[in-house]
């Protein structure tokens, strides 16, 4: 009964500070530097919410652990050059990203796309006369290494014969063998030993629909993890093997877990020796880059805090936590037909410009832990999804011509005259 009456205490107070601090522009701009909101009743909002956050126990961040493996260059970008068909214009992305500061980039090698027809088959026959399917990849590793760009490698995306006994699972899902995963991303490694600085295995196992069908499942998930981890390592020993960046979530609904949950249940079934980083998705969502909530049922651009606490209580304080994708999305202010309209929040792109370059001076300012900070993303190859919310995301417009948010990040840390 004390605590109840000491915290609604607090809240009467923070409420009326509240009050004061809103009529002057300073304390507006205090309000959204530990919100991350603009409007002021979402700020009085959020600042009940922090108040609460007191009455839960403290988070054990382990602020001071040496962190290891950790980076000097941190800033990421997640690229999609397998789409675009002339080398010419793979090589003009990683330009513009190095343009803009960016010295890594993520890069899917889809599984789908190299061991096409079948188990070790490398060859593409899907149009016209085979190819090496391997071609198009190598060329993608040139041109990362003449840009003097290092590269994150997202090893997933089955093909159709590594589902069997599934049905119009398309590339999502995990395959029918695990085996043959862990087959797969040896051939990668093999090909690219010491080429390639670090293997992400698998995005975003905990939600639907990239677990496919069935039921999320940490113990499959982490089964299949060390069997890939353990081939990385065994072909590669310099490479760097990332987990599952997990998407967050509240939800517990079967086919969607909360990101915390799967963590935990990750680290029960052993999969902590399984990986040298842990990765957490940063989106701002609904808030932004100053949003200080803690609560599980938040799921702002810090929330990976909550995952580092969960692996500091599993004897994991010295591993990085990796942002594999950050952005806001900045929608066109009227929804003309755009399928998931605001399920990303909605942001300008004025305030998409100013709140790239704040969060990567907030992770290293505050969060010793997080490495790599991968922006979502450069650049689509064309404007087949301008109609989905995702396409909202990007740094270039398919014709190469930068957003004000590229503009921004360029002006931040890209190289000086």
């Amino acid at each position: 009964m004390r605590r109840t009456l000491l915290v609604l205490l607090a809240l009467a107070v923070v409420a009326a500070g509240l009050g004061v601090a809103a009529t002057q522009p300073a304390g507006r701009a205090w309000l959204e530097g530990q919100t991350g909101e603009q409007q002021l009743g979402a700020q009085v909002r959020a600042m009940w919410n922090r108040t609460l956050d007191l009455t839960r126990p403290p988070l054990n961040l382990a602020a001071n652990a040496a962190i290891a493996p950790r980076v000097a260059e941190v800033r990421a970008i997640n690229t999609f050059l397998h789409q675009e068909v002339e080398p010419a214009k793979r090589a003009r992305q990683l330009e513009m990203a190095r343009a803009a500061g960016f010295t890594w980039i993520r890069q899917p090698f889809p599984w789908y796309d190299l061991e096409v027809h079948g188990k070790g088959d490398f060859t593409d026959r899907r149009n016209g006369p085979a190819q090496d399917a391997w071609a198009k990849y190598d060329n993608i590793v040139a041109l990362a290494e003449q840009a003097g760009m290092r590269i994150i490698a997202r090893l997933e995306a089955p093909p159709e014969w590594a589902h069997r006994g599934y049905k119009d699972l398309g590339t999502l899902g995990p395959p029918a063998d695990f085996a043959d995963y862990a087959d797969f991303v040896a051939a990668v490694v093999t090909r690219y030993r010491g080429r390639i600085a670090a293997y992400q295995l698998w995005n975003e196992p905990n939600i639907y629909p990239e677990w496919g069908e069935q039921g999320v499942n940490p113990e499959d998930y982490a089964r299949m993890l060390c069997l890939a981890a353990a081939r990385v390592r065994a072909v590669d020993g310099q490479a760097l093997v990332l987990a599952a960046a997990l998407a967050p979530t509240v939800a517990q609904s079967g086919r969607d877990l909360s990101d915390l949950i799967f963590l935990q249940r990750m680290y029960n079934a052993g999969a902590g020796k399984c990986f040298d980083v842990a990765a957490a998705q940063g989106y701002g969502l609904f808030s932004g880059p100053d949003d200080r909530r803690m609560s599980p049922l938040s799921t702002n651009v810090a929330r990976h805090t909550l995952m580092r606490d969960i692996m500091v209580s599993n004897g994991d304080a010295q591993k990085p936590v990796w942002l594999a994708e950050a952005n806001w999305n900045a929608l066109p202010a009227v929804n003309d037909g755009i399928a998931g309209y605001g399920n990303f929040g909605i942001v300008s792109q004025a305030e998409q410009a100013r709140y790239l370059p704040r969060l990567y001076s907030r992770a290293e300012a505050e969060w010793p832990w997080v490495g790599v900070v991968a922006v979502w993303y450069l650049k689509p190859a064309s404007d087949a999804e301008k109609k989905q919310a995702v396409y909202y995301f990007r740094l270039l417009e398919p014709d190469f011509t930068p957003l004000p948010v590229y503009d921004a990040l360029k002006a931040t840390f890209g190289p000086k005259p």
